[in-house]
C-alpha cells in the first residue's frame, strides 16, 4: 500500500482572523464616506443634462432601487461576515463561470471607476491652476491636436494615477486619522454647498423664482430619467465596502444590516438636497435652463454651481479642494480594491499566476497593482469621461445582478445559514432588483453606447479566458487533496471502462462493492473506491488526517471484495470542505464512466430529490450513475426485478444493469409501464417491438412486459 506525501499534515495550520473592533457608527460612516465620494462631485451635472429638472426624482428612485439590492447585501453580509463582499458570495452560491465572471466584472468595475476619478482629478486640478493664472494653451506641444484643457486633464490623470499605483506598490495606505480628515472635508464642503444654496433659494435674491427652474419637470421623458439613474448609480454602491469590512465588525449579524440601511438613510436625503440646490439656486445668463447649463458643464458643473451662490470664486476654490480630496481618496481606494480583486483571482487560479505574486520586501501584490494600474491609465486616456462613467455604472449594475441571484440561490440551498436579516417578500424583491438593475444597464447603452460596448467586449473576453484557461487551471489547483492512494493490483489488461464507488461507512461498503464488482466483471472494468473526509470550513484540511485510519478500514473492505473476483481496484481518500465537489473532481480526474452510489431512502429537505449531497453530485456529474436505495446489511437474494419505463431508449442503462444482476440466474425482469389509455394490448406490442430494436446487447427474451391502466 502506497501513501502520498503527508508532510503538510505534520502540524496544525493556525487559523487567522481580523480583530472585531468596528462598531455600528464606525462602519456606518465608512459606508457614508464611500457613497458621498467622487461620484456626487463628478456625475451630478452630467445627470442633470440627461434627466432635466427630474434630477431630484432620479436620486429618489435610485435610492429606492438600490435599497432592494441593499437588502440582499444585508442578508449575505450578516451570514458571511468575511472580507470579500459580492465576489465571495457569488463564488459560494453560483456555479462557474459565475464566480469567475463576478470577479472579472468586479476588477473591471473598480478599475474603470478609478479611471473616472483620475480624469475628474485632472479636470479639477486644471481648473484650480487656471484660477491661479496658469495658461494651459501655451503649454501644449505643437504636435498635440486635442484641446489644451483636455490634454492637460488627461496628462494629470495619468500622473496622479502613477503616483497612487506607486503608493499601493509600496504598501502605504491612509491612516485612520487621514481618512477621517478626508471624510470630514467632503461633508463640510457639501454641507456648505447645501446651506449656501438653500439660503440663495429662500432669501428671495434670485433673478427669477426658483420654482421656474423646475418647470417642464418631465421634459426629458422616461428614457432620460432611466438613463440618468444608470449614470449616477455608482454614487450608491458604497454599501459593498461595508460588506467587505464584515470580518472586523462587532456583532456583524446585526450591525452589518443596520449600517447598510443607516448609510442609505443618511445619504439619500443629502443627494436630494444637493440636486435641489444645484437646480434651484443657479441662474445662468442668457435664459438657458439650469439643467441644460449644468449638463453642458459636465464634470465641472458642481464647481460652476458653487461659484454662482457660494461666495463666488472663493466658493469655487473651496468646492475644487473638496473635489480634489474626494477624488484622491477614491483613487487610492479603487486602485487598492481593483488590484486586490485581480490578486485574489490570480491566487485562485482564475487569472495567470503572475497576478498572485507578492513582493518579497513590500509584501504587496505588486504585479496585480502594476497590471491594474496600466489598465486604469489606458482607460483614462482612451475613453471620454462620459463613456468611462457609463462603463463603470454598467459593470457595478452587473455585479449587483450576480449578488441578487446569489441571495436567491443561498436562501434555497443553504437554509442552515445563520442570517441576521432576511430579505422580505422573498424571492420577489431580489428578482425585482435584478430586473431593475438589468433595465438600468440596458438603458445606459442609449446614453453612451461606447462605454457599454466596452463592457460587453470585456465580458466576452472573460468568458473566453475562463473556458480556455481558468477552468482547467482552477480545477487542477483546487482538486481535493488525496491523503491516501493505492494503485490497482491486477493490471493484465488496461481497462477502458472505469467505475467509482464512493463509500462512507462500513455498514454499506460491502453491499455497494458487490454490485460494482458484478458490473465491472461484465464490462472488463476497474473500480476506484473513494472515501471522502469532510473537514468543517472553520478548520484547515490538515485536520482530516486524524480520520485516515478509519477511512483505511472502510477501504480495506472495498478492496477485499474486488480482489476476490480479480477485479482491478484502487482506493483513494480525499479531505475536503465540500463532499460533492471532491466526488465530482475524482470523476473528472479518473475519467469515470459509471458511479455506484448508496442512498438511505430518507425523506429529503424541501426542493430536494435525494438530498443535498446526492442532488449536487447528480446535477454536476456527466458519468452514468447507479443509485442503490438502502443497501441491505446482508447479501439478499434477488427474486424479481421491476423496471418502470416511459420511453425505452432512456432506460437502456437500467436494462443493462438488470441483466448484469440476473446473469446466469433464472430471475424474471419485468418492464412496467402505466398508462391512461385503453389499448393496453397495442401498447404492450409496441414496447416488445422497441425492445427487439435495441442494438446494445440487450436480450429481449428475458423480459416480461407488463402494462397497467392507471386509475
Amino acid at each position: 500500500m502506497k501513501n502520498s506525501n503527508s508532510s503538510e499534515f505534520k502540524s496544525k495550520a493556525p487559523g487567522t482572523e481580523l480583530a472585531r473592533d468596528m462598531g455600528l457608527m464606525h462602519v456606518t460612516m465608512i459606508g457614508v464616506g464611500a457613497m458621498i465620494g467622487a461620484g456626487i462631485f463628478v456625475l451630478t451635472g452630467m445627470a442633470a443634462g440627461v434627466a432635466g429638472p427630474a434630477l431630484i426624482l432620479v436620486f429618489l428612485l435610485n435610492g429606492i432601487v438600490t435599497g432592494f439590492t441593499a437588502m440582499s447585501y444585508a442578508e449575505l453580509g450578516s451570514c458571511f461576515p468575511e472580507a470579500g463582499g459580492g465576489y465571495l458570495w457569488v463564488k459560494e452560491a453560483l456555479p462557474q463561470p459565475n464566480g469567475f465572471l463576478s470577479g472579472w466584472i468586479s476588477w473591471f468595475a473598480h478599475a474603470v471607476a478609478c479611471s473616472l476619478y483620475s480624469v475628474a482629478f485632472g479636470a479639477f486640478a486644471v481648473d484650480l491652476l487656471s484660477l491661479g493664472g496658469v495658461d494651459f494653451s501655451q503649454l501644449v506641444p505643437s504636435f498635440i491636436k486635442s484641446p489644451p484643457h483636455l490634454f492637460w486633464t488627461k496628462l494629470i490623470a495619468v500622473l496622479v494615477g502613477i503616483v497612487f499605483v506607486y503608493i499601493n506598490f509600496r504598501g502605504a495606505k491612509e491612516t485612520g486619522q487621514a481618512e477621517t480628515f478626508v471624510t470630514m472635508v467632503k461633508i463640510i464642503v457639501i454641507g456648505m454647498f447645501i446651506a449656501f444654496g438653500c439660503y440663495a433659494i429662500f432669501s428671495g435674491n434670485l433673478a427669477e423664482p426658483w420654482q421656474s427652474h423646475f418647470s417642464g419637470f418631465f421634459q426629458k421623458g422616461f428614457m432620460g430619467i432611466i438613463m440618468a439613474m444608470g449614470l449616477t448609480f455608482i454614487a450608491f454602491e458604497g454599501y459593498e465596502i461595508i460588506a467587505q469590512c464584515g470580518e472586523e465588525v462587532v456583532n456583524p449579524k446585526k450591525n452589518i444590516p443596520r449600517s447598510i440601511f443607516l448609510s442609505l438613510i443618511i445619504v439619500v436625503p443629502i443627494y436630494l438636497l444637493v440636486a435641489f440646490v444645484a437646480l434651484g439656486a443657479v441662474t445662468p445668463e442668457g435664459g438657458m435652463p439650469t439643467w441644460q447649463y449644468l449638463g453642458t458643464r459636465g464634470e465641472l458643473a458642481m464647481i460652476e454651481a458653487a461659484e454662482h451662490f457660494m461666495m463666488g470664486k472663493i466658493g469655487r476654490i473651496i468646492f475644487l479642494i473638496g473635489g480634489l480630496f474626494s477624488t484622491m481618496s477614491a483613487l487610492n481606494a479603487t486602485i487598492y480594491s481593483s488590484s486586490r480583486v485581480s490578486f485574489a483571482m490570480g491566487r485562485d487560479h482564475n487569472l495567470p499566476g503572475i497576478f498572485g505574486k507578492i513582493h518579497i520586501k513590500k509584501r504587496t501584490p505588486y504585479m496585480a497593482v502594476f497590471i491594474s494600474g496600466a489598465f486604469i491609465l489606458f482607460m483614462a486616456v482612451v475613453l471620454p469621461i462620459e463613456d468611462i462613467a457609463s462603463a463603470t455604472d454598467a459593470m457595478f449594475l452587473l455585479l449587483f445582478i450576480f449578488v441578487n441571484m446569489a441571495v436567491i440561490n443561498l436562501r434555497k440551498n443553504r437554509p442552515d445559514l445563520d442570517r441576521g436579516f432576511k430579505v422580505p417578500f422573498f424571492p420577489l424583491i431580489p428578482i425585482f432588483a435584478t430586473l431593475l438593475n438589468l433595465l438600468l444597464a440596458v438603458f445606459l447603452f442609449f446614453y453612451r453606447p461606447l462605454g457599454v460596448w466596452v463592457c460587453i467586449g470585456y465580458i466576452l473576453l472573460g468568458v473566453f479566458i475562463y473556458y480556455i484557461y481558468s477552468r482547467k487551471k482552477e480545477f487542477t489547483a483546487k482538486a481535493a487533496p488525496a491523503i491516501h492512494m493505492e494503485r490497482p493490483v491486477f493490471l493484465e489488461n488496461k481497462s477502458k471502462y472505469h467505475i467509482l464507488v464512493p463509500v462512507a461507512n462500513e455498514q454499506t461498503v460491502k453491499q455497494l462493492q458487490r454490485y460494482a464488482v458484478e458490473i465491472a466483471k461484465s464490462r472488463s472494468a476497474d473500480i476506484t473506491a473513494l472515501n471522502v473526509i469532510r473537514v468543517p470550513s472553520q478548520l484547515p484540511p490538515s485536520e482530516g488526517r486524524k480520520y485516515l485510519n478509519e477511512s483505511r478500514a472502510i477501504l480495506e473492505k472495498a478492496i477485499g471484495s474486488a480482489e476476490e473476483r480479480n477485479i482491478p481496484v484502487s482506493s483513494v481518500v480525499k479531505v475536503t470542505h465540500n463532499i460533492p465537489k471532491a466526488i465530482i473532481e475524482t470523476c473528472e480526474e479518473r475519467k469515470i464512466n459509471l458511479m455506484v452510489l448508496g442512498w438511505e431512502g430518507e425523506k429529503p429537505a424541501r426542493n430536494r430529490v435525494f438530498g443535498t449531497i446526492l442532488d449536487e453530485i447528480i446535477m454536476n456529474t456527466v458519468c452514468d450513475i447507479v443509485l442503490i436505495c438502502r443497501p441491505p446489511a446482508e447479501e439478499a437474494k434477488i427474486s424479481r426485478i421491476l423496471i418502470p419505463v416511459s420511453t425505452i431508449k432512456y432506460a437502456v442503462l437500467s436494462l443493462q444493469m438488470a441483466e448484469i444482476l440476473v446473469k446466469d440466474k433464472q430471475i424474471p425482469i419485468v418492464l412496467f409501464h402505466a398508462t391512461y389509455r385503453d389499448d393496453i394490448g397495442e401498447i404492450k406490442k409496441y414496447y416488445e417491438s422497441e425492445l427487439r430494436k435495441l442494438n446494445c446487447g440487450i436480450n429481449p427474451d428475458i423480459y416480461e412486459v407488463k402494462i397497467s391502466k392507471a386509475s
